[in-house]
């Protein structure tokens, strides 16, 4: 086992809403919530076995569907199999399971769709987990089981291990099945994550930002069961999984813009040394001149300008909350002032100012004939464009971080 150390609801509820049940109307252990749209087929279903779990374990609990605006007589099934209906007019599946976790009152809460894929008498073994001390409970279907029919193939082996492994290789999550739909977590966790996605991948922000926090967070082997919604799925397969990688690399700007940043100017800056003192010859019949030296250029300055676009991304992802670990972005923010740019900007724009004030001066002291010092003017029209990049680099970063207190190297980060 992996451990790591909304009312009518017509509108979606904001982040206050829902973290503002009152704590003396907290008189339920466990919630189940479901998220619900055109299930007639299995929702009646999902809502007994989960009642039945809940009474077996004589555990205090309520079942809850956040129906997104069924047609099929969805709601009624649930109602008249004893679950509260909360209707959800924003749609998509993150959406729904804001709305019914809003809705609950229980200081946990299990999650699991309506199709009866998942089996909700396994309810009481993630309020084991939860009562040994863990903050999120994450069921694992590739140890648990999936049956024959359950899962298309191309998600059980290309898109749901190819996620996981993105996920964990961009933020250390340490899971094996991050896009189980059956999963359970503490009120209190919950509240701390500020979810906001509407879609399919509130599934990634769940565990990107559980990581982040620092939450317990421990997997059981479940079983995926064929459902029985009986019409198409409402996921799509290339879509959501697209939908899901674009927000991953959305919370990894190391990994979007960092480090490819970063790749690209030191290829750059190797190409600029190597060539500043004359052709080089690589083979008989090849030799790299100041047409690749113009490439190295081209190189070191795309590779700033995606480096500075991620120091952006970073700064924007922490003050606007979305990056809860940041402890080495806050250190770099301390140290780092917005008057250190400038000096560095600043310094690159002279140095390269003075090599083309200087190239200038000897190209007109020889009457401005034929100029022979091309690898001198790209050398230090670099360093002139560098100083340019960075100077208003310095003056977006400070304007980011001062929208929320998190000025560069002049006031707390909060």
């Amino acid at each position: 086992m992996r451990v790591r150390t909304e009312q009518s609801l017509a509108e979606q509820p904001s982040v206050a809403q829902t973290t503002s049940v009152p704590a003396g109307s907290r008189q339920v252990g466990v919630s189940v919530v479901i998220p619900c749209l055109n299930e007639a087929n299995s929702i009646g279903i999902c809502v007994t076995k989960a009642r039945e779990a809940i009474c077996r374990a004589g555990m205090a609990g309520e079942v809850l569907v956040a129906d997104n605006g069924s047609t099929d007589g969805s709601r009624e099934i649930a109602e008249q199999a004893g679950a509260q209906v909360v209707r959800v007019a924003q749609k998509g599946y993150g959406s729904a399971l804001r709305a019914g976790i809003c809705a609950s009152r229980g200081e946990f809460i299990v999650m699991a769709d309506a199709d009866d894929s998942y089996d909700f008498a396994e309810v009481p073994r993630f309020v084991e987990a939860w009562r040994k001390g863990f903050d999120v409970v994450m069921g694992n279907r590739f140890r648990g089981g999936i049956k024959p029919g359950a899962m298309p193939w191309h998600h059980r082996y290309i898109g749901n291990p190819g996620l996981t492994a993105l996920l964990n290789i961009f933020f250390r999550a340490g899971i094996g099945d991050s896009h189980c739909g059956m999963r359970g977590f503490t009120r209190a966790i919950y509240n701390r994550m500020d979810l906001r996605s509407s879609g399919m991948e509130f599934a990634s922000e769940f565990v990107i930002k559980a990581t982040q926090l620092g939450a317990r967070i421990t997997e059981i082997p479940i079983t995926l069961w064929p459902d029985k919604r009986g019409r198409p799925p409402h996921l799509r397969s290339f879509r959501d999984g697209w939908r899901h990688l674009r927000f991953m690399l959305l919370y990894a700007p190391n990994w979007l813009f960092l480090l490819p940043g970063s790749m690209l100017m030191a290829a750059g800056l190797s190409l600029m040394f190597w060539l500043l003192p004359g052709p080089r010859q690589i083979s008989p019949s090849v030799t790299l001149d100041v047409h690749t030296m113009i490439f190295g250029m081209i190189f070191t300055l795309l590779g700033v300008q995606i480096i500075s676009i991620g120091a952006f991304a970073k700064v924007f992802s922490y003050s606007e909350r979305f990056d809860r670990g940041g402890v080495s972005l806050k250190r770099l923010l301390k140290r780092v002032s917005f008057e250190t740019g400038l000096l560095l900007g600043g310094g690159l724009f002279l140095a390269g100012f003075a090599g083309c004030a200087w190239i200038t001066w000897r190209w007109a002291a020889s009457g401005f004939g034929p100029l022979h010092e091309v690898r001198q003017v790209l050398f230090w029209s670099m360093w002139l464009f560098l100083g340019v990049q960075i100077i208003f680099a310095s003056f977006f970063l400070s304007m980011l971080g001062i929208s929320r207190g998190t000025y560069i190297g002049d006031y707390d980060l909060k």
